[in-house]
């Protein structure tokens, strides 16, 4: 099943979210991996400023990417504040071969 999430970072998040960086990416080179996380993102603000992530993910179930959120740094590390999550599937023009 296919996600799309969004998250958006706390306003003060900024240093919490490079103190965390190098475990998210560790994290997202192993989700990537296995086939979980299929593209990812930083926000930027008008300043180009690190202010929030989208991710499109590949998990077998709702409740499996639940799981990975609670080991995720950037939830874990309270960078980010709010998280938008929807199902959604990749278009075939975007599926790798």
């Amino acid at each position: 099943m296919q996600f799309i999430i969004i998250a958006h970072d706390y306003k003060d998040g900024l240093q919490r979210r490079l103190a965390a960086r190098e475990k998210h990416i560790t994290l997202g080179d192993t989700l990537v991996a296995q086939g979980k996380a299929l593209y990812g993102v930083t926000l930027l603000d008008e300043n180009q400023q690190m202010i929030g992530s989208v991710y499109i993910m590949d998990f077998p179930s709702r409740e499996e990417l639940d799981e990975w959120l609670k080991v995720e740094s950037y939830v874990v590390g309270k960078v980010w504040e709010k998280i938008e999550i929807t199902p959604c599937k990749v278009g075939p023009s975007f599926v790798k071969k």
